[in-house]
């Protein structure tokens, strides 16, 4: 993971390239993928993670901001929370599933 960590107001999160152009492309930069490690399979899109996420025992959260795609586990305080828009799912993103889900996933360059 490289980038850069800034803490504002309460919350720390990583700019993962802060030298990047305007459209987020820096000459040498990767593009990230979610690994589901029991299959190998790359995760392309959010019906296929939340199959997966289902499977491993989260349940949708419909409770939250509606700009967001957000799941539960009723046997922990975790809130996975996605923004809507698969385009905007990013290696922040990914690392916090990883987290959350220790040896069940992986983030990969590709």
């Amino acid at each position: 993971m490289s980038g850069v960590w800034v803490f504002k107001n309460g919350v720390i999160r990583l700019i993962e390239n802060p030298q990047a152009d305007s459209n987020g492309r820096l000459g040498n930069s990767r593009r990230k993928v979610l690994i589901y490690l029991p299959t190998g399979q790359a995760v392309s899109s959010y019906s296929l993670l939340q199959e997966i996420l289902t499977s491993l025992g989260w349940e949708r959260y419909y409770g939250g901001d509606p700009e967001l795609f957000q799941f539960h586990k009723r046997s922990s305080i975790d809130l996975i929370s996605l923004p809507k828009d698969y385009a905007k799912f990013n290696s922040v993103h990914m690392y916090d599933i990883v987290i959350k889900n220790p040896n069940l996933f992986h983030v990969r360059d590709v």
